[in-house]
């Protein structure tokens, strides 16, 4: 089995345990080892895998990491574990930062079972970063990183090559959610950027309040632009080749009745965004009906992935469960989907992971 197999068997799994794991240790036996497991180490030799490592720090004796993986008789790797219910944003690495600045360690993790973070020292020499480079969600893999995951296992680890890799994760990772954040609520220092181009009125408040929301909107229509064009052959394949499969017996409305408005687009145009980071976009199909407007993988009515409602005053976003029940979430605004981000990919990761058809 491979070690993307192990890792998505084992993702598989959590749902239907983590309710009967009820603490700390048993996070660490049920869903810890598995994942060190997963990576080649072999948990069953405290020479390379030692729980309960002890390293003296300071005036502080006797502290304990939970394990420390050893590659050539040397700490690389200090996990420290927490319950899977410890919310990991909450948490301060403090005593895994302490070892890690009296070890040759090079790899700092935090996890609850289900959440890994992943640091290093590429700030200052020997000294844990603060935030870290990578991180892997057990319950809403994100495909992208399941290489760069590897690059730890036994078969694959280079230190140069994961440090070299880890920089740029880094950065990649805070550029990132410094787009998602301006491109939900542009700072005025973006709006300034970008108005200052255009418009040769003094910045005052009013100006750069009317130029938020022009910034916003063409953000918007900028990415969608760039996704239709790219995927406008795709599209054009699926249009021709409909599905002729029903999903809960219902009825295909008359297209020629059917108007598609700007804002659905523009909401399909944001799920497509956020799931494309897990699958190839030309999977990710419209289908506008008379009573809501519809999004599909793979053309397929059986395989709905969310709905939305946008011919009301209130908007409403569909999510698809796993039993294929729709739950109505009201938003303010269509970019509030994007608050819905993990719930689209958890209804995404259901399909590939039973495959239906």
């Amino acid at each position: 089995m491979s070690f993307e197999e192990e890792i998505r068997l084992l993702s598989e799994t959590i749902p239907n345990i983590k309710q009967n794991i009820l603490t700390e240790e048993a996070t660490k036996n049920s869903l810890v080892l598995p994942f060190i497991n997963a990576l080649g180490y072999n948990i069953f030799n405290p020479t390379e895998v030692m729980p309960e490592f002890t390293a003296d720090v300071g005036s502080k004796k006797g502290e304990k990491v939970d394990y420390a993986i050893f590659i050539d008789s040397k700490p690389v790797f200090l996990f420290e574990c927490k319950w899977w219910k410890n919310d990991l944003s909450n948490v301060v690495a403090g005593q895994l930062r302490r070892y890690f600045h009296v070890t040759s360690a090079r790899i700092g993790i935090l996890t609850n079972g289900i959440r890994y973070q992943f640091f290093s020292d590429l700030d200052a020499p020997n000294i844990m970063d603060q935030k870290p480079f990578m991180e892997l969600d057990l319950e809403n893999i994100d495909d992208s990183l399941m290489k760069e995951v590897k690059r730890l296992s036994k078969t694959d680890f280079k230190l140069d090559v994961m440090l070299s890799s880890a920089n740029d994760l880094k950065y990649i990772r805070q550029i990132k959610a410094l787009l998602k954040e301006e491109f939900s609520n542009p700072s005025t220092e973006f709006v300034k950027f970008f108005s200052s181009q255009v418009c040769p009125k003094k910045m005052i408040p009013a100006v750069l309040e009317q130029f938020s929301t022009i910034t916003k909107k063409a953000m918007a229509s900028f990415i969608n632009t760039e996704i239709d064009q790219r995927l406008k052959f795709a599209l054009s394949r699926s249009k021709d080749k409909p599905d002729d499969e029903s999903f809960e017996s219902e009825e295909t409305d008359i297209k020629k009745d059917i108007i598609t408005t700007d804002a659905e687009l523009e909401g399909y145009y944001i799920i497509k965004a956020i799931l494309s980071e897990k699958i190839h976009p030309s999977r990710i199909v419209l289908r506008d009906t008379k009573s809501y407007f519809g999004i599909l993988l793979d053309n397929n009515n059986r395989k709905p992935l969310c709905r939305l409602h946008f011919n009301a005053k209130q908007k409403y976003v569909g999510l698809i469960n796993q039993d294929k029940t729709e739950t109505r979430i009201p938003i303010e605004a269509i970019t509030d989907i994007f608050n819905h981000a993990a719930e689209l990919k958890q209804t995404l990761l259901y399909y590939q992971s039973t495959d239906v058809e």
